[in-house]
């Protein structure tokens, strides 16, 4: 992995952490790897060009189905909205 992809990727982590946070963890220290599976497949999505409803897509489902939450549709749109925005600093 090449500094540019460590960056984003830490980058995507740390948003995930403390931008989406949808069962909030952020205040504690001990939880604060709980998304970090979820980066790498974000940042997958990310570099290969996907649109901000693949994004949102896999969110929401990360959201609703993996965590069973009931989720907020428009916070998580914004969140994947925020992504791609990122996306740009590294292309």
């Amino acid at each position: 992995m090449d500094a540019g992809t460590s960056t984003f990727l830490n980058r995507v982590r740390v948003a995930l952490l403390t931008e989406w946070d949808p069962i909030g963890i952020q205040e504690i220290p001990e939880a604060h790897d709980e998304y970090d599976s979820y980066a790498p497949d974000i940042c997958e999505l990310l570099m290969g060009n996907q649109t901000i409803d693949s994004v949102f897509d896999y969110l929401w489902q990360l959201e609703t189905d993996h965590m069973g939450l009931t989720g907020d549709q428009m916070r998580t749109r914004a969140f994947a909205e925020q992504l791609i925005r990122m996306r740009a600093d590294f292309v």
